[in-house]
């Protein structure tokens, strides 16, 4: 097992102690609250690593960064809604169809392309969101788990953006931009329902931000260090995580529609990835082998 492997269990593990904190400190705290006080925890501390490093802030691209500072904003919140009101993974099984709508809007806007493989899949990771969803059964969980559902395509906006961003910007400057735009769209979300924590709510809410941090650096390392599709696949052991805290925690129970749309879910994204790494390898392929003919053409 490669050393990137070892570090996106290990961030998948820090984010699922950073979902379960959300999870109890929302029984008291708005949503909305947590994610203000996760993000400028996030902003301060992303900060000083740019000061440290020597990071300095970009003069253009500002619109894009800004976009994706929104988008990442609303999905934190949204997510972190979801968490409080549904199962822990419920709301995290749901946030992981992001890469489904990654591989959608990536297609639309980077003109990244999809196999014919990945669109005959796609359908059966809609059929396992439908089963946790279960709008058969129309209740206020419903309801929830929609805004879960909305946190999944949120996030994968924020991804497609970090794509592109990626190529122009340092990683410290896009992950700020996220964490300020966080701070400033949540603030007046929560300013009607502002609860003045208690001290223990305090070393919750602080934990949020450094254990987050923490999880978004280990899952930075994990991407340098092996293939992007590896890294996302093997992140998907953070349901099993969320899972376990759940149960641990809060005693609850996944009922069959959990399992089974969870595992709809995974095995989809899993076979997207794995096609997607095919196409990628076939593209360099082709492109390889035009260059080796024009080569002996000259």
């Amino acid at each position: 097992m490669k050393n990137g492997v070892y570090l996106a269990i290990l961030a998948s593990l820090i984010f699922s102690i950073m979902n379960a904190l959300v999870k109890a400190v929302s029984f008291t705290i708005p949503p909305t609250e947590v994610a203000f006080f996760r993000s400028i925890i996030g902003t301060i501390l992303i900060f000083a690593l740019m000061k440290r490093s020597s990071v300095s802030f970009s003069t253009t691209g500002i619109p894009m960064l800004i976009t994706r500072g929104v988008l990442g904003a609303l999905y934190l919140i949204t997510y972190f809604y979801a968490i409080s009101k549904i199962s822990l993974t419920d709301a995290t099984i749901l946030a992981h169809m992001s890469p489904i709508f990654v591989f959608i809007l990536a297609f639309f806007f980077l003109k990244e392309k999809l196999s014919r493989q990945m669109l005959y899949i796609m359908p059966i990771a809609f059929l396992g969101a439908i089963l946790l969803v279960n709008p058969f059964e129309f209740s206020t969980y419903s309801i929830y788990a929609l805004v879960g559902l909305l946190s999944a395509i949120l996030g994968a906006g924020a991804a497609t953006s970090i794509r592109y961003l990626s190529q122009r910007h340092h990683a410290y400057e896009i992950v700020f931009y996220f964490l300020a735009t966080a701070t400033l769209v949540s603030l007046p979300l929560m300013w009607d329902s502002f609860v003045m924590p208690n001290p223990e709510e305090w070393v919750y809410l602080i934990a949020i931000g450094v254990v987050s941090l923490i999880g978004q650096v280990f899952l930075t390392k994990a991407f340098t260090h092996e293939n992007a599709i590896v890294v996302e696949v093997t992140r998907y052991i953070g349901i099993v995580f969320n899972a376990l805290w759940g149960f641990l925690f809060w005693f609850e129970i996944p009922d069959v529609y959990t399992i089974l749309g969870g595992c709809l879910i995974v095995a989809t994204c899993i076979m997207m990835s794995r096609s997607k790494q095919k196409l990628a390898i076939q593209g360099s392929t082709a492109k390889g082998a035009q260059r080796s003919s024009i080569a002996a053409q000259k």
